[in-house]
C-alpha cells in the first residue's frame, strides 16, 4: 500500500486534523463558532487562591488516597523543572502486560487499517450492506430511502457487541450512525439544492442498528439476518420519559402530549447496560435545526436557551428545514427540546419502542456508561462533548433485578428515570503559579485535585421531580440542564466525551479530546485539570469516586500529544518508549484491566487509531498503538475481547477538497471503489490478544 504524504492530511484551522467539512455536517461547524457557555463559572485559579488542601478535603468530604509512584514522576521531557522519569540503562525495563503484547503500530498515514503483525482483520459490515430482509445490495449510484432503511447506515459511532445466550459464536452488533455528509453520500451532490430523495435518504441513514453477527472460520464476524435485526433512523418513534415528559417545553403540534418523539439523530457514544439494553448519546443535535434568513427572533428567554445549545436562526448545512418543518425552529420552537437526551434501546427486541430519558439531563451527551455498587446502585456517567461544558453522573434511586423476563426488563429499563442527576466541580491545591498554561508539571511531579458533584435534579416515579438548583423549576433543569449547571457553579472542561469505569477497580476515566480556545482572551484560563493553553491534543482524567455520594479525587492519567514535546505526561513512564497519541475521544477496557483509547482528529498529521494504555504498577502510563484507521477517518467504538477487537471506522477519505466525485480514500473497496463507514474486526492467528 502506497503512503500518502504526511502533508496531505491538513489542519482545520491548524488545529487537529479533523476537516472543515467534517466539522460543518458532524458538529454544526463549532470549531469555528463561540462556544456556546458564556457563564462566568470559576476556575482552579479562583479556588486555589482562597483554599488550603485541608479546606478543600473538608469541602470535599474525602479522604485524598496515596498517590502511587509510578503516577508521581514526571515527564521525561526536555526543560521541565520538574522531577523526571528515570533513565538509567541499568534498570531493567517492565514486562510488558498481558492485553499488551503486541508490537505498536507507528503513526502513518496509509489509506487502509494497520494493524500489528501477527494478527488479522476483516470488514464486518458497511454503509449500505443489507440488514433486512429484501434489503438490495448496495448501489451508491441508485440509492433510495426505502432501501437505506433496510440497508447499515452511515457513519458508524458506538458499536456494542453483545454475545447471544445460548449460541457461542452469535453476537448481536448495535450500532450507532452518527451524522451524514451528502457530499460523500451523493455522486454529483449540489449542497445549495439538495433534492426531497436525498432529504429521506438521509432520514434513514442516520439513527441507529441492530444486527446479528457470528464468527467466521477463519476469526472474523460477519453479519447474519437474524431475528433481531433492526434499523432506527430519524422518524422512528421514542417515548420520553422523565421529568421534561409532557411539559410544555417538548410539546408540538404533531405531537401536543409532548410525549412520543419522531427519531433520534446525532447519535455519537454509548453503552451497554448490566441489564442487557444500550444506551446511546444524542450529540449535535443543535446543527440539525434551523431557519430561513429574515426568520422573526424568539423572546429573549427563548433565544438565551437556543444561543446555550449553539441553536441558530439561519439555514442548516443539510437544509432540512426547507422538507419538514419540524426542523424550522421558526415554525416548530419546541421540536429542537426533544433532542438532546440519553436514548435507551431494548436489542433483544425488536417491536419494542425505545426511550429518552430525560432525568439524566438534555445536553450533548457524548454516550453514557453504567457503573453497579455493591449494593446494586446503578451509577451512570456522562459527558457534554462541547469546549468549555461539563460532566455529569446520575445515581438511581432503584436497584437493578435480575434477569430480562418482563418484569426485570420493566424495572431496569425505569432505572434511569429515577435518581438523582449530578455536575462536577473540580478543584486542587496545586498552587495557580504552577499552572501556567504551558503544560509544565507541578512541583509535586503530577496534576491531580479534589472535586465534588453538585445536585441539580432530583426525579422520582411518574416524573415527578424536584429542582435542587435554585431560580429553576424540575422541568427547566431536565430540558434546559447547561444552564442550571451553569448556574450551580460546574467547572468549564475541555470536551468531556467518553466516560468508562474500570470494571477492575471501580476507577472511572475520561475523555477529554481537546479544546484550542483555553486560556484564549474572554474564555476561562488553565487549571490543573485543563493545564494546556490552545489545547490541540487533549486529555484523559482518572476519577476516584465515591460512586453514589458527591466526593472524588482525580488525576490527570495522560497528557496527549508527541511524547517529545514537554507539555505532554504518560503518568510517569518514560516518554521515549509510548506512541504519540492524539484527541482521546471513546474508551474501552480489556478483560485484564488495560484502558484502550480511539482518538478523533489527531493532531500530529498522522491517522487516527486505537490505542491500549496500561494504568497499574511501573507499566503505569505505557501507551500502544494498536491500529490506524485509514485517510481521513475517525476511530470509534472500540469493543476489545479476549478474542476480537473491533472499531467502527467513521468517515473514511472526508477532506475539504474532495468528495465522492473526487475521492481521496478508496478504502475498504479499493480499486475505484466508493469510500463507505464500516465496522471492522481484527482478531490474532491462533492466540488471544495481546497476550
Amino acid at each position: 500500500m502506497a503512503l500518502v504524504p504526511l502533508n496531505l492530511l491538513i489542519s482545520h484551522n491548524g488545529r487537529s486534523s479533523r476537516q472543515h467539512i467534517t466539522c460543518r455536517y458532524k458538529c454544526g461547524d463549532a470549531c469555528s463558532k463561540p462556544a456556546p457557555n458564556t457563564s462566568d463559572n470559576e476556575y482552579f485559579g479562583d479556588i486555589v487562591k482562597r483554599m488550603s488542601r485541608r479546606s478543600v478535603l473538608q469541602t470535599a468530604g474525602v479522604t485524598v488516597l496515596a498517590v502511587g509512584a509510578g503516577s508521581v514522576l514526571a515527564a521525561c521531557s526536555t526543560g521541565s523543572d520538574a522531577p523526571q522519569a528515570s533513565s538509567s540503562t541499568t534498570a531493567a525495563p517492565p514486562e510488558t502486560l498481558p492485553g499488551m503484547k503486541f508490537d505498536a503500530v507507528a503513526p502513518n498515514s496509509e489509506d487502509a487499517v494497520v494493524i500489528p503483525s501477527g494478527y488479522q482483520q476483516g470488514v464486518v459490515i458497511s454503509w449500505g450492506d443489507p440488514v433486512l430482509p429484501g434489503a438490495p445490495v448496495f448501489d451508491v449510484a441508485k440509492q433510495t430511502a426505502a432501501a437505506q432503511r433496510q440497508q447499515f447506515g452511515f457513519n458508524n459511532d458506538f458499536a456494542a457487541v453483545m454475545p447471544i445466550e445460548g449460541q457461542p459464536g452469535r453476537y448481536l452488533l448495535v450500532n450507532n450512525f452518527e451524522y451524514v455528509t451528502p457530499q460523500f453520500m451523493f455522486p454529483g451532490y449540489d449542497a445549495k439544492a439538495p433534492t426531497r430523495e436525498q432529504f429521506d435518504i438521509e432520514i434513514a441513514a442516520i439513527g441507529m442498528g441492530v444486527v446479528e453477527l457470528e464468527r467466521t472460520p477463519q476469526g472474523g464476524l460477519r453479519p447474519v439476518m437474524g431475528r433481531y435485526n433492526r434499523r432506527i433512523t430519524a422518524d422512528t418513534p421514542f417515548t420520553l420519559t422523565g421529568p421534561a415528559a409532557g411539559t410544555d417545553f417538548v410539546k408540538t403540534a404533531a405531537d401536543p402530549t409532548g410525549r412520543t418523539v419522531a427519531g433520534t439523530f446525532a447519535n455519537c457514544a454509548g453503552g451497554v447496560t448490566p441489564w442487557g439494553t444500550v444506551l446511546s448519546g444524542e450529540e449535535n443535535f443543535h446543527s440539525y435545526f434551523g431557519a430561513a434568513e429574515g426568520a422573526p427572533a424568539p423572546n429573549k428567554v427563548d433565544a438565551d436557551r437556543q444561543d446555550r445549545y449553539g441553536v441558530a436562526l439561519e439555514p442548516t448545512e443539510l437544509l432540512w428545514e426547507t422538507f419538514d418543518p419540524r426542523f424550522d425552529v421558526s415554525k416548530s420552537p419546541n421540536e429542537v427540546n426533544r433532542f438532546g437526551y440519553v436514548v435507551e434501546l431494548n436489542p433483544w427486541d425488536p417491536n419494542s419502542t425505545p426511550l429518552k430519558h430525560s432525568a439524566m439531563g438534555r445536553l450533548k451527551h457524548e454516550g453514557a456508561n453504567i457503573y453497579v455498587t455493591d449494593d446494586g446502585s446503578v451509577v451512570a456517567y456522562t459527558g457534554d462533548d462541547e469546549r468549555f461544558d461539563y460532566m455529569y453522573k446520575f445515581v438511581s434511586s432503584k436497584k437493578i433485578q435480575p434477569g430480562r423476563d418482563g418484569a426485570a426488563m420493566a424495572n431496569n429499563m425505569a432505572i434511569l428515570d429515577e435518581g438523582t442527576l449530578y455536575v462536577a466541580k473540580l478543584g486542587s491545591d496545586i498552587p495557580a503559579a504552577e499552572i501556567d498554561g504551558s503544560g509544565k508539571l507541578p512541583a509535586k511531579g503530577s496534576f491531580a485535585g479534589t472535586g465534588t458533584w453538585l445536585p441539580l435534579l432530583k426525579s422520582g416515579p411518574g416524573g415527578q421531580a424536584e429542582s435542587l438548583v435554585d431560580g429553576f423549576t424540575a422541568q427547566e433543569v431536565a430540558v434546559f440542564t447547561r444552564m442550571a449547571a451553569d448556574k450551580a457553579g460546574a467547572t468549564k472542561m475541555d470536551r468531556p466525551e467518553d466516560f468508562e469505569a474500570n470494571p477492575k477497580t471501580g476507577k472511572v476515566y475520561v475523555a477529554l479530546t481537546n479544546n484550542d480556545e483555553r486560556g484564549a482572551p474572554g474564555e476561562a484560563a488553565v487549571d490543573a485539570a485543563n493545564p494546556r493553553n490552545d489545547n490541540k491534543s487533549g486529555q484523559v482524567l482518572e476519577i476516584t469516586d465515591d460512586h453514589t455520594g458527591t466526593a472524588f479525587t482525580w488525576d490527570l492519567l495522560l497528557v496527549c500529544g508527541d511524547p517529545a514535546a514537554a507539555d505532554t505526561y504518560f503518568a510517569g513512564f518514560d516518554k521515549t518508549k509510548v506512541s504519540p497519541i492524539s484527541c482521546p475521544d471513546n474508551l474501552a477496557f480489556d478483560s485484564h484491566g488495560n484502558l484502550w483509547v480511539s482518538t478523533d482528529g489527531n493532531a500530529l498529521d498522522s491517522n487516527d487509531g486505537l490505542f491500549a494504555v496500561a494504568l497499574d504498577g511501573p507499566n503505569r502510563g505505557e501507551t500502544k498503538q494498536f491500529l490506524s484507521v485509514p485517510l481521513g477517518a475517525e476511530t470509534c467504538g472500540p469493543v476489545v475481547t479476549d478474542d476480537f477487537v473491533t472499531v467502527s471506522v467513521q468517515h473514511p477519505g472526508e477532506n475539504d477538497d474532495n468528495s465522492i466525485d473526487n475521492p481521496l480514500s478508496r478504502w475498504p473497496e479499493g480499486g475505484n471503489g466508493t469510500a463507505r463507514p464500516s465496522v471492522v474486526a481484527v482478531w490474532r492467528d491462533g492466540g488471544n490478544i495481546g497476550v
